[in-house]
């Protein structure tokens, strides 16, 4: 949580437009030729309702995701945006480019033009023109239309299937809040989309007069990050799949279609734009150590259960067991007075058969409590909801499993809740996010001498990514180069 903000990952969110596309009424079938690619395509979904709903999912994506807070890093990646959409087929769409706050290498395109690009993938870049890249290439999903393709033969799949399976508008409400961090939907380009994206890229790029190679470095730089041990972003690699074939094909293309080398790189001005851009997770919006999550911002901590996976969302952190038949979740709740009245907000959806509210205190804090189940008529759920008030700002923590297996998780769920303390270690409350820090040479050395010269406080692996140098290599005097200061190591 940011404050009382924080992201949820990219792939995590896809479901709120896919949603909203699913939802849209059924015209007759259509096809028509796409001016992108010259392909005719199946479309159900006609250009304004394709913008309407990208334009519903920008605002959902933005609130829940959250935009980098640096006014003119974010016009930047717009301004290059919209260069490139306009030497695109579709020029007229309400473009939009957008910087998220987040750590994750990749970037997105959503329906009628509205398109994302993560701090994270731009730490990972070394200039300009890969960053004209990346955006081309999401502009390539917009323009040949690839999502709406998609949803319009899902639209057909939905054909004939009742509407049974939709749960009742109170449950529903219930699913919203203990479905934090669960997957339900994810729309995943194919390859031959993303082959189609990288030519289009490729076009709109070396139009706006980039050097079309740069492409070939973003993919070597992807291919590092899809093989990087430990990597906790694997978000990329599964909507943009195989790195090195890519590099491969749109080499061919580069050579087929005789395009020079002799466009714009832009490479110094680019990596100053980069000097102190926040890198990696940012500690000041929640962390986990191990399963105890701590906010120094907001000055708490709980411990989760052992072995559960953790996820920290923008606006709340949520746990699920290891087979996924069990949630635990905290969330800031906004304008309530007390901790009753969170349990009572939540108690109070339809379909919801709520037990005695209790009461109490958890490590000295108010608190209140109580059980409840709901069920969609299939499955029913049994859980507890809490509500705890920490310096004036109300919490709601909720836990669920189906009634069969909630007899195993009661407890478990119960010392997590219980754990919700006011933290004070100085150590947590005073840490620090990592930041990219530019580096001008004033003596030639290699890329090891570098690393000795400039301590980093991240590994040599890691810098060596995202600089896309090796130890040996020679650096000249003059040459801009990436470190990583600060953070909770420093």
């Amino acid at each position: 949580m940011r404050g009382r903000r924080r992201r949820v990952r990219t792939r995590r969110a896809r479901c709120a437009w896919l949603a909203v596309g699913l939802a849209a009424s059924l015209s007759a079938q259509a096809c028509a030729v796409n001016p992108a690619t010259g392909r005719r395509q199946l479309s159900l979904i006609g250009e304004d309702r394709e913008i309407e709903m990208g334009r519903e999912a920008d605002r959902a994506y933005a609130a829940e995701l959250g935009l980098y807070p640096d006014s003119a890093l974010a016009a930047y990646v717009r301004d290059l945006g919209l260069r490139l959409a306009a030497c695109s087929e579709r020029p007229d769409l309400p473009w939009s480019f957008r910087l998220l706050d987040d750590p994750v290498v990749n970037a997105f395109a959503l329906p009628g033009g509205f398109v994302f690009v993560t701090r994270g993938i731009l730490a990972s870049l070394n200039s300009e023109a890969e960053l004209a890249a990346v955006i081309g290439h999401e502009i390539g999903h917009v323009t040949a239309r690839h999502s709406v393709t998609r949803l319009s033969r899902m639209q057909l799949q939905q054909l004939g299937l009742g509407l049974g399976m939709v749960l009742s508008t109170g449950v529903r409400r219930v699913g919203d809040v203990l479905s934090s961090g669960l997957q339900l939907l994810d729309l995943k380009y194919s390859r031959g989309d993303e082959t189609q994206a990288d030519e289009l890229g490729l076009r709109y790029m070396t139009r706006a007069g980039y050097d079309p190679e740069a492409m070939l470095d973003v993919f070597r730089t992807l291919a590092l990050v899809s093989g990087e041990a430990g990597s906790r972003i694997p978000e990329w690699q599964s909507t943009h799949p195989e790195p090195e074939n890519r590099e491969t094909h749109i080499r061919e293309r580069i050579a087929i279609e005789g395009r020079s080398a002799g466009g714009r790189r832009v490479r110094d001005a680019f990596l100053r734009r980069l000097d102190g851009l926040v890198y990696g997770e940012d500690p000041r919006e929640g962390y986990f150590e191990g399963a105890t999550f701590l906010h120094p911002t907001l000055r708490f901590a709980i411990d989760f259960p052992e072995g559960w996976t953790t996820l920290n969302r923008r606006r709340e952190v949520v746990g699920v067991s290891a087979r996924r038949d069990a949630a635990l979740s905290l969330a800031p709740e906004p304008g309530a007075s007390g901790a009753r009245e969170v349990v009572v907000r939540f108690l109070s959806a339809d379909g919801v058969r709520a037990g005695r509210i209790v009461e109490d205190e958890v490590n000295g804090l108010p608190a209140a409590a109580a059980t409840f189940s709901a069920s969609d008529g299939r499955t029913t759920i049994d859980g507890t909801v809490r509500g705890v008030v920490l310096d004036g700002s109300v919490y709601r923590i909720v836990a669920y499993a189906p009634r069969k297996a909630w007899r195993e998780y009661r407890d478990v769920v119960a010392r997590a809740m219980a754990s919700f303390r006011r933290e004070i270690d100085p150590r947590v409350l005073s840490v620090q996010p990592r930041r990219v820090a530019i580096v001008r040479l004033a003596r030639t050395m290699t890329f090891a001498e570098f690393m000795a010269a400039y301590p980093s406080t991240v590994d040599a692996a890691t810098l060596g990514r995202i600089n896309r140098l090796a130890p040996a290599d020679t650096l000249e005097a003059g040459t801009l180069v990436k470190r990583i200061v600060g953070g909770p190591e420093a």
